[in-house]
């Protein structure tokens, strides 16, 4: 069996690694990341720091597969990598939130023994779009999160994933390892991947085969696997929720927080999945924004109370949320990610350590970046007859939807909104009008997509 050494000491891709339970041992490798060279690529630059990176810690063993790569950031013409300082760091951020960029990762794999070397480079990109940020959200951002030893000097996968809006390409590749690449060049190496990724598999086979089980889901009316029986699934909740506690202040007004429980109590009791318990939080943040989390956890910002007009507007927000957790979004979301060594650890947890926690403020992240376009026109449709089967006018979800239109367009998008992570609002009103059995308009029509809505 061959070593596996990681030339980098970048966390991001240490953590990678490690979630996929990669074993390996670290190199250090101080070399000069090149940013331009007359007549080479985005991409050859790329490969270039990483075959550089490759061969500098090749030099330190004598047999082993070494693994290396350097990811830049190109945006008109102009190429980023690491900050040089803080203010570097602040006037790269700025420019990147202006426009769409590209990530471009090159990676080296060397397999070094009996005095040979055989070598493979290649490159991954992905396309990136932020939100356009102020000097403040910078610097909030930066009071949290330390950009010197990120490309870019932002993080997809921790606090950044609120202002990125999408990607179009590879998630890994922006964390800073494109993990489906490196697969692919370790087997054009013949390279024995069943021992190089034997924990990595053990950990799929055992999401995938063992308790797992495939149910009818009564709201979409479809058999669906899950590799997470409904205990450990509100374990999951219980752990994530212990995060959030930790990342957010409960709002302090006891009026607002039994009007928020009172509604969701009523709605939960309609809802068409009673075997859990729900539980109801107001956040003391100002945006507009609500989530859930697996196990039957809603919270509502308080930013998002202060603009609805009465209950019949916040039990239609109320009703979407409990949508997403009787549907099983986030299970269903976490699992299409691939996070099985992260969901592992949080079905485990029964205490909130260090890896426990680390793992649910993960999870949280991918929560809150979204979920696809037909879970939220479910969630918008379960919440439309959740709301109407409580006993609040149903109409209450379009005029919050309408004055979310107005709000969105007055204002720029902030770091995290309910209108921000949701489809375009005509189309969610469109899916609420159906639900109602109410005629639509010809703003209706245009806002129809080629495929229906189940």
């Amino acid at each position: 069996m061959k070593n596996v050494y990681l030339a980098t000491q970048s966390k991001a891709r240490k953590k990678i690694f490690e979630i996929f339970g990669l074993r390996f041992k670290s190199l250090s490798a101080k070399v000069k990341e090149r940013r331009r060279v007359k007549g080479l690529s985005y991409s050859g630059l790329a490969k270039l720091n990483a075959l550089n990176k490759a061969k500098a810690a090749g030099r330190k063993i004598k047999s082993g597969v070494i693994v290396a790569a350097d990811t830049i950031v190109a945006q008109n013409g102009r190429v980023s990598g690491k900050p040089k300082n803080m203010a570097d760091a602040r006037s790269m951020l700025k420019r990147l939130s202006g426009k769409p960029h590209w990530l471009y990762t090159g990676v080296c794999v060397i397999d070094k023994s009996a005095g040979k070397e055989k070598a493979l480079l290649d490159y991954e990109k992905t396309k990136v779009y932020m939100d356009k940020l102020s000097d403040k959200e910078i610097s909030a951002y930066f009071s949290k999160v330390n950009p010197m030893d990120k490309a870019g000097g932002f993080d997809i996968q921790g606090k950044g994933a609120f202002f990125i809006r999408r990607i179009e390409g590879c998630y890994y590749n922006v964390v800073g390892l494109p993990v489906r690449k490196l697969y692919g060049m370790l087997k054009k190496l013949d390279i024995k991947i069943s021992m190089f990724l034997f924990y990595a598999f053990s950990f799929t086979f055992c999401a995938l085969f063992c308790g797992c089980s495939t149910e009818y889901n009564i709201v979409t009316g479809e058999e669906e696997m899950y590799y997470y029986s409904t205990d450990k699934e509100v374990a999951m909740g219980t752990a994530i929720a212990n995060q959030v506690e930790q990342e957010y202040k409960y709002a302090q007004d006891p009026l607002m927080q039994k009007r928020v429980e009172d509604i969701g109590k009523k709605i939960a009791a309609v809802c068409d999945r009673k075997e859990i318990r729900y539980h109801f939080y107001v956040l003391a943040d100002d945006e507009v924004n609500a989530v859930s989390l697996p196990g039957g956890y809603v919270y509502v910002f308080k930013g998002l109370i202060d603009k609805v007009s009465d209950d019949n507007e916040l039990a239609g927000v109320i009703g979407h949320e409990v949508g997403h957790i009787v549907a099983r979004h986030s299970i269903k979301r976490l699992q299409a990610e691939q996070m099985y060594s992260v969901l592992r650890l949080l079905s485990a947890a029964t205490t909130q350590t260090a890896q426990a926690g680390a793992a649910a403020d993960l999870a949280f992240t991918e929560i809150l970046m979204g979920y696809s376009r037909e879970d939220e026109l479910l969630a918008d449709q379960l919440g439309t007859r959740y709301a109407k089967l409580a006993g609040y006018d149903p109409y209450g979800m379009i005029n919050f939807l309408t004055k979310l239109q107005e709000i969105n367009r007055r204002q720029p998008l902030q770091p995290r909104s309910y209108y921000k992570t949701h489809p375009y609002v005509p189309d969610r009103i469109r899916v609420v009008k159906q639900e109602l059995g109410k005629g639509m308009d010809f703003d209706d029509y245009i806002n129809i997509q080629q495929a229906t809505h189940k």
